[in-house]
């Protein structure tokens, strides 16, 4: 699905979240078993790239207890998650996370493809004021005149 297609979708900031549609437990566990999966890496390497990105210990049976649907007090720890997007190579999880919270993940060089379109229309509406500013200037001393 593309991002224009999210937003079509209704998962713009405008889109106010029902009671209980952000509870993403079972879902998010999902995603991570699948990420690891789809990971080209074994669980022992993960937790070990993860424990050396985040610098913490991080073992595959923590791995597997965030993941078990079956361990409900164990949650994945959001501050592990950079590093476990960095370990697998796949970032669908915090790219989840944010569609969740209403918000869309670039990659560097789009973001800033975004943030410098997002400063040219600004360009453009400040132009536009001035524009008018010029125009009621004008007229005020064509009326003085």
């Amino acid at each position: 699905m593309s991002f224009f297609d999210l937003l079509v979708k209704g998962g713009g900031e405008d889109n106010k979240p029902g009671a209980g549609s952000l509870n993403i437990d079972s879902e998010f566990r999902e995603l991570i078993s699948l990420t690891l999966k789809d990971c080209p890496y074994s669980r022992y390497h993960v937790a070990a790239r993860m424990s050396e990105l985040a610098g913490h210990e991080i073992t595959k049976t923590m791995l597997d207890s965030w993941t078990a649907e079956s361990k409900e007090n164990h949650r994945f720890p959001a501050i592990f998650l950079p590093a476990f997007c960095s370990a697998c190579g796949i970032s669908t999880a915090i790219d989840f996370l944010g569609r969740k919270a209403g918000k869309f993940l670039l990659p560097g060089k789009q973001a800033l493809r975004a943030e410098v379109q997002k400063l040219k229309e600004k360009k453009s509406r400040i132009n536009k004021e001035i524009k008018k500013g010029e125009t009621r200037l004008q007229v005020l001393e064509e009326v003085e005149t």
